[in-house]
């Protein structure tokens, strides 16, 4: 067990010895953070079969990771809006870096690599209004902050790389949010967008909701290695309005949104808490904790069918299909439409999962 006087000690002791790679761990595939069973928490390395490749106690509960693209490095999030982001050695079990945003500010959750590691991007909001940033880490300098972009909305949540990677998606989910209890303030004058900057900072497009579905959250991101996005939606408008919840977009085009049968819909109880493609690119899922379920479509936004799994949330590409997983510690490949148990931990397994 990691004690408070070992966490500090890890915290100081960045390491003067060169910087493993990946291999060094394991060669995971994803990360994943969990509750452990003793109630602490932990960031994971996971293998593309569902193995556990390392384990690294964290502070407090995480919610979404950063992977470098070359070096057994990871960046740990708390859960939005948070005070913590920690850089992580993998391979030696070492927290490098803890990073601490601008007076004013916290982290939301989220955050990624430059395609050539030097630069990490952090989502962000101003503690007084919720207005969204990008900051900018100069990875090499030991994560010195070197900049910030505004993100032209409230509550920035998740932001990928696109493929180009000269330009960042950022989902602003348009709420605002009182810093000390997280409770939602404008949910009837909500403005969700999905907006696309240039790593610099410099706004390329803007894409915003029709007027009805204004409290139609855009929440989390899934990229495909052809540039096209898919939005994941959270509804804080009337609990039967059944909206949809996914969404896909190409820069500078239409967008497009993707309905499931009304049945369906509704059990999805208005939550979409995780969105990928599949390993493939020809299809793409939302999971729903609160509905217990998982729906996929085709990249045209064409409902393919359902998945039932009790607590289902983290979504992540496996080969021809998915890896997910659930709060009861199980991981799972869903494979044309059919889940197959990969592993059960002795953990609960937050909301995301993300791809090395």
């Amino acid at each position: 067990m990691t004690t408070r006087r070992g966490f500090i000690a890890s915290l100081l002791a960045a390491s003067t010895t060169p910087a493993l790679g990946w291999a060094a761990v394991g060669n995971p595939a994803y990360l994943a953070a969990a509750k452990e069973p003793d109630g602490a928490f932990a960031l994971h390395g996971l293998s593309a079969n569902g193995q556990s490749t390392f384990r690294i106690p964290l502070p407090a509960r995480g919610h979404a990771g950063a992977g470098h693209p070359f070096r057994a490095e990871a960046v740990a999030f708390a859960r939005r809006p948070g005070p913590f982001a920690l850089v992580l050695d993998c391979a030696r079990g070492d927290v490098i870096h803890r990073l601490t945003p601008p007076e004013n500010r916290q982290f939301n959750g989220h955050g990624v690599y430059s395609a050539d590691g030097s630069i990490l991007y952090t989502s962000e909001q101003q503690s007084s209004d919720s207005a969204g940033f990008v900051g900018l880490w100069d990875v090499e300098s030991g994560y010195r902050r070197i900049g910030e972009a505004p993100t032209g909305g409230l509550g920035p949540h998740e932001i990928h790389l696109l493929p180009d990677g000269a330009t960042l998606v950022v989902a602003n989910g348009g709420i605002a949010t009182d810093a000390g209890n997280r409770r939602k303030l404008n949910t009837d004058q909500m403005r969700p967008s999905l907006v696309y900057l240039s790593t610099d900072g410099a706004l390329l497009d803007r894409l915003d909701l029709a007027p009805e579905l204004h409290q139609n959250s855009i929440r989390h991101l899934a990229i495909r290695k052809d540039g096209l996005v898919g939005f994941a939606m959270q509804w804080e408008g009337a609990p039967d309005a059944a909206t949809p919840l996914l969404g896909l977009h190409r820069l500078g085009e239409t967008p497009r949104l993707a309905e499931a049968p009304l049945a369906h819909e509704i059990a999805m109880k208005g939550y979409a808490g995780s969105v990928a493609f599949s390993g493939t690119g020809e299809e793409i899922a939302i999971t729903s904790p609160r509905g217990n379920r998982l729906h996929r479509f085709t990249a045209e936004g064409h409902f393919l069918g359902a998945v039932s799994r009790s607590d289902i949330c983290g979504l992540a590409p496996l080969a021809d299909g998915y890896l997910a997983s659930d709060g009861g510690g199980g991981l799972l490949a869903i494979e044309m439409g059919k889940p197959r148990a990969l592993a059960l931990h002795s953990c609960a397994w937050d909301n995301h999962i993300v791809t090395l």
